[in-house]
């Protein structure tokens, strides 16, 4: 079956309210600019684990997927060299093209923004972003594109979501929204010649079930009800193609990222995997109970069995999603004729779960193409219904055909008490409601870090969705190893709409408890029971971090790699638990850590068993630490961090290239970089053994950003475990161990400096980011793809009439002798490149005024063939322009 695309169509936007929008043609993109399907991520290779479904869709149906990539990942590791920054952005730029191109997607759209560091906070990734700047460029590539579907990856800050990822999810929905609206970055309408396009349905690659799923079955697996919308599995066979396999080799371009020798996929299809999507944003109709790896395309690129024509356009809103038993709700529902075709006349339906009501007979008249009708319902909930997400099928008939969308009402209790969000989750729930997408807010179950025999006060917010004012009571029913004193408190008239906050003590009682991700989360309950005799139930969750305390020590320890006496008087911290990769025990990988504080230092000593070094990089390569064998101890100092630019994080590598003298570095914190340049008080030793290694550290306090609380430290140690010699890690153990913990200080471990007085508060410096990214003007990559494409760089504004463009270029000589028509101020970067693209000189040249300007470079080797130029003005336009060289 082909590809059927839209062409231009008027569709909803349902963001907005809904109404007509404009035909979502442009003038300036053409042909080979247009695409089907657009991903949305955040660096290379973020796309890479669903190649298999974009090369098999592109081989069934010709759909043509482009990448969008936020950033050039300068802040990851390397593990072929010694690149960083920039230089590494350039690399892994040529692993992505290269990675894609092998399923047969040619254009990616690098937006140049900076990768600062694996962080999971969403509002650091921002601060680094510039929102309104990025949203442009994203706003502009997608009207530019003009795809039917977004593939984009996880918007909520799950446990260990990378920040840069859920950031990329949430531009991605905003762009859905803001480029089908003409309100939106209007420049791009009248100055650029763009039209808003309306995207039609946007899926996630991570927003639905987490487990592993192998074998063809996975395909008939259906949507669980409390799914923010459809959910898709794509097995990795089909037919005689293993598309996983195909996948594999496209990954192992990413030699950087230690992905080079990844193994095999296994032919036996119950051993091969499938890609997940879940729809998270919708203007299309939908096949009903549609499975397999066509089913995401259904309605938008391919159309349904007995559908509507493609480019119909369907979509149901109502007033509010989460209403109360008995409550009634306005829901509309709009339907849009595509653009060259008329829909006649027909009946919208609701198809609603016993007891529930609608009023509104659904009809419609014929709609004129490219128009839109309303059609509106008043919908009553039964009075006596169970809190839960209800999936309410919208559906349209017509003489040509029908087609299906779906409604999703959160029926909740009168009154609700929760458990109050981590500040993270928090600011993504603000979000959820300010960019309307009331389905995801509730995507992350709440839950609170309390330190093993320790306590921690527990907010609970309780909310009264019902009309009238209520009053009552909230019981903390806690889990097994756990004691609440104040289990219940009373609420006294809460009004309609409005919350009221209640503090609950809670207690570690169970010495013998696991902690970290060993323990695994603890349910419990909170109970609310209002004084007309309403009642509820919400669960959350209590995860145990471990806790210690750090003695003074009996003299100023040495550091030398041992533990002399009084040096570390308190009992060593186990820090053997696993928390990513592969399991490991002694002699493979163990080991314990001593702690202790003595003047204005802090003290630790980590031994660690190790039966197999990894790689030594030499001392000027001292970065990236879990590329081989390192040590790492972070401090957050008053235990209150929601990211970790606020905290002080020190990276220990054993033993360098250099004589196997270790080196240190502070990484992914409030001053990331070379250790002597931002923590230059440190004291380090390290002192190899037979079957491991010791490293000890001193650490000045003052180092560490703002004041410390001698009461409640966080802390962590990490071990990272090498035994291969090419640069990539293997496993991961602690002391506070979850995935993704070194980028959570929330669920780092509690320490407590046994009698030291508290000083003088004071807050963190700001935080010095990592921000340097390369520029698409600097990538002869990205110049090729603009000239072919003809394009702006970047997602930058095109420069237009300002540009500075190549005429000619003639070799001789061992140089190129290029002309250049100049128009305005600005930054070139010529490249000489040959028969295959390969760069053999380039050369960064500033230009002003206007005019024919001749400039040369030198080629020392090889045969140039062309000659590309980007160019910046100086207000950040961007064009790129190639000639062939004579």
């Amino acid at each position: 079956m082909p590809s059927v695309r839209a062409g231009s169509v008027v569709v909803l936007a349902a963001a907005l309210g809904a109404g007509v929008l404009a035909p979502t043609g442009s003038a300036q993109p053409g042909p080979a600019q247009d695409l089907d399907v657009l991903f949305v991520g955040a660096h290379p290779d973020d796309e890479a684990s669903l190649l298999s479904t974009f090369g098999r869709w592109r081989h069934e149906h010709q759909v043509r997927t482009g990448v969008v990539t936020i950033t050039r990942g300068e802040g990851g590791g390397n593990a072929v060299g010694p690149e960083e920054g920039p230089a590494l952005g350039l690399l892994r730029e040529g692993e992505e093209r290269r990675a894609v191109g092998a399923l047969g997607i040619t254009d990616v759209y690098n937006l140049d923004e900076p990768d600062l560091y694996y962080t999971v906070s969403a509002p650091l990734t921002e601060q680094a972003w510039r929102h309104d700047d990025v949203l442009a460029k994203l706003v502009r590539v997608v009207r530019q594109t003009r795809p039917e579907v977004v593939v984009t990856m996880d918007p909520a800050p799950t446990p260990g979501n990378h920040g840069n990822h859920q950031y990329a999810a949430r531009l991605a929905l905003e762009a859905y929204r803001q480029a089908a609206d003409p309100a939106a970055f209007p420049e791009q309408i009248a100055d650029e010649g763009l039209t808003p396009w309306s995207v039609r349905r946007v899926l996630s690659n991570a927003a639905g079930a987490e487990e592993e799923i192998q074998g063809p079955d996975c395909e008939q697996r259906t949507t669980p009800a409390d799914s923010p919308g459809p959910e898709y599995y794509s097995h990795g066979i089909a037919g005689e193609i293993n598309w996983e396999q195909r996948e594999r080799a496209a990954e192992r371009e990413y030699e950087s990222q230690g992905w080079a020798g990844r193994p095999d996929i296994p032919a036996d299809p119950a051993q091969v995997g499938c890609d997940h999507l879940t729809e998270i944003a919708n203007r299309a109709p939908h096949a009903p109970g549609a499975q397999g790896a066509d089913a995401p395309l259904l309605g938008t690129l391919l159309p349904i069995p007995g559908g509507l024509p493609i480019g119909t356009g369907l979509t149901a809103t109502a007033e509010r999603q989460r209403i109360t038993p008995g409550e009634r709700a306005q829901v509309r529902v709009e339907v849009t004729a595509p653009a060259e075709t008329a829909l006649q006349a027909g009946r919208v339906a609701l198809d609603l779960p016993p007891g529930w009501e609608a009023r509104g007979d659904g009809a419609h008249g014929t709609i004129e193409p490219g128009a839109t009708a309303r059609v509106d319902f008043d919908v009553t909930a039964p009075p006596r219904h169970a809190a839960a997400r209800v999936p309410v099928p919208v559906r349209i008939e017509t003489p040509q055909g029908r087609g299906e969308s779906e409604l999703r009402f959160d029926v909740v209790p009168p009154v609700v008490a929760e458990q109050a969000p981590l500040p993270g989750v928090a600011e993504f729930q603000r979000w959820t409601t300010e960019a309307h997408f009331p389905l995801l807010e509730n995507k992350v179950p709440p839950v609170q870090t309390v330190p093993a025999l320790g306590e921690r006060d527990v907010q609970v917010i309780v909310r009264n969705y019902s009309a009238r004012p209520r009053s009552g009571a909230v019981r903390f029913a806690p889990p097994t190893g756990f004691d609440v004193p104040n289990a219940e408190q009373r609420f006294e008239e809460v009004g309609p709409g409005e919350t009221a906050s209640l503090t609950y003590e809670v207690r570690s009682t169970d010495s013998g408890m696991p902690t970290g991700m060993q323990g695994g989360d603890h349910a419990y309950t909170l109970i609310t029971r209002t004084d007309d005799a309403t009642t509820s139930e919400t669960t959350a969750a209590l995860e145990l971090v471990p806790a210690t305390t750090i003695p003074q020590a009996g003299s100023d320890p040495v550091v030398d790699g041992e533990a002399g006496p009084q040096e570390y008087p308190g009992a060593p911290l186990d820090v053997s638990a696993q928390w990513e990769g592969e399991q490991c025990s002694a002699p493979d990988c163990a080991a314990t850590a001593r702690l202790s504080w003595r003047g204005d230092k802090l003290y630790a000593l980590v031994d660690v068993v190790d039966d197999e070094r990894g790689a030594l990089p030499a001392p000027e390569d001292c970065k990236r630490h879990w590329r081989t064998d390192a040590v790492e101890i972070t401090f957050d100092p008053k235990a209150d961090s929601e990211n970790t630019s606020s905290t002080f994080k020190v990276a220990v590598l054993p033993v360098t290239s250099d004589a196997g003298n270790p080196c240190y570095a502070r990484d992914a914190d409030n001053h990331q970089g070379p250790g002597e340049e931002t923590a230059p008080g440190v004291e380090l030793a390290s002192k190899p053994r037979e079957g491991g290694y010791a490293v000890e550290v001193a650490i000045p306090l003052q180092d560490l950003p703002g004041s410390v609380d001698p009461r409640r430290l966080g802390l962590n140690v990490l071990v990272y475990d090498s035994d291969t010699q090419d640069l990539t890690g293997q496993s991961r153990i602690g002391w506070s161990t979850w995935g993704g913990v070194q980028g959570d200080p929330y669920r780092w471990g509690h320490a407590l400096l046994e009698d030291r007085p508290a000083g003088e508060p004071t807050p963190p410096p700001a935080p010095v980011l990592p921000l340097d990214a390369l520029s698409s003007v600097d990538s002869p990559g990205s110049v090729e793809q603009a000239v072919r494409l003809n394009t702006s760089l970047g997602g930058a504004p095109p420069a237009g009439d300002s540009a500075t463009r190549l005429t000619s270029a003639r070799a001789g000589g061992g140089e190129i002798q290029a002309r250049l028509e100049v128009n305005g101020p600005g930054k070139v970067h010529l490249f000489a490149v040959d028969a295959n693209g390969a760069v053999l000189a380039d050369r960064v040249i500033d230009v002003e005024g206007q005019g024919e300007r001749s400039t040369t470079i030198a080629v020392p080797n090889g045969m140039p063939a062309r000659l590309l130029a980007g160019f910046t003005a100086q207000n950040g336009a961007t064009a790129a322009s190639a000639v062939v060289v004579r």
